[in-house]
């Protein structure tokens, strides 16, 4: 018998039992990566663009990446993840929003979403324009005191503010960003007067803090959580709605005496409007899939946010929810829309 080329390459590939299993097994894994792949006609047929709305490098960027990994291997295409961050997200939002609907460009929205309607004119109507995939997760700001300011609760701080008008300073990472806003909601919720110091970021606001140059900050979880366990930094609360995994023996606001306070730093999932819903069912489904797996949730959680996954529907309700609650503290504290 005549024995061809092919046949000498597989028995050099799988002529004996042992490498027969591999040859067998490397088959299985080829088939299932292929069966990971969409049918033609079916989406996703090309790799899918994600934009972000922040800068590369931050927290926010880190959980975007992960999430953009586990996604493509959901839906078996990449998934581009793309930063276009600046303008308070409003240029990542207006790419979104001028995208063609059809689950090819998705767009991470950050906390911003809730706060831009109320302080400058934009040039698209966020809940209008765009549709709501999963809400994917959501960052407690900490309530820290340096040694400037030696008290150890939120009770002793109303009195401590009450008791010195105009005289307490409160470092943010700048302006109308979510330790900016918390300063100003409890504010308004004590009938306190306290100086807002912006920064150029979290970091000079925390060597300021620890350097007794200002007298608090409610500032992100991952810029101060070193300093606190350091002893460099005393932590009187968390302002999310639940007590944090990081750090578990913090309480809430609302546990303080402040019920009612909550602020966060949270991001969402859209599309642009008018994307087909069977599209927008399968990127929530897979969405979801991928937050809640252990290691992408420990992720989120060393990165100093809490991992959520929702319905289209819980996301677009949260979001209406903090433009108008911004809106009104936007307008009480009496902050000028730009």
């Amino acid at each position: 018998m005549r024995r061809t080329p092919l046949y000498f390459m597989r028995r050099l590939l799988c002529g004996r039992t042992s490498v027969a299993l591999v040859c067998a097994a490397g088959i299985a894994i080829a088939g299932a990566a292929q069966a990971a792949q969409p049918a033609r006609g079916q989406y996703p047929e090309r790799p899918v663009r994600l934009l972000i709305a922040q800068a590369p490098g931050g927290n926010a960027d880190i959980i975007a990446r992960v999430l953009a990994e586990g996604l493509g291997e959901r839906l078996g295409q990449s998934v581009v993840a793309d930063n276009r961050g600046g303008a308070s997200g409003i240029i990542a939002t207006e790419l979104a929003v001028r995208a063609a609907p059809d689950g090819y460009t998705i767009l991470l929205v950050p906390s911003s979403f809730g706060v831009n309607p109320a302080v400058m004119k934009l040039p698209y109507d966020q809940l209008r324009d765009l549709a709501p995939i999963t809400m994917v997760a959501s960052a407690p700001n900490v309530l820290v005191v340096g040694p400037a300011l030696p008290i150890k609760s939120v009770a002793e701080l109303i009195r401590a503010a009450k008791a010195n008008p105009g005289k307490l300073t409160y470092g943010s990472s700048g302006n109308l960003g979510s330790p900016h806003l918390a300063g100003e909601l409890f504010e308004l919720m004590t009938g306190t007067d306290m100086v807002h110091v912006p920064y150029k970021g979290a970091a000079s606001a925390m060597i300021d803090l620890i350097g007794g140059r200002i007298s608090l900050s409610f500032a992100s979880l991952p810029s101060a959580i070193a300093h606190i366990r350091a002893g460099r930094l005393q932590p009187i609360a968390v302002t999310s709605e639940k007590r944090f995994p990081l750090t578990p023996d913090l309480p809430t606001m609302a546990e303080s005496g402040l019920p009612g306070f909550e602020t966060t730093a949270w991001q969402g999932l859209v599309a642009p409007a008018r994307t087909p819903p069977a599209i927008i069912k399968r990127l929530n489904t897979e969405a979801v899939h991928v937050i809640n797996q252990p290691a992408m949730r420990d992720r989120m959680i060393q990165n100093g946010a809490a991992p959520v996954g929702s319905t289209p529907e819980e996301l677009w309700d949260f979001a209406r929810k903090q433009i108008e609650k911004w809106g009104k503290v936007i307008k009480a504290a009496g902050i000028t829309p730009n």
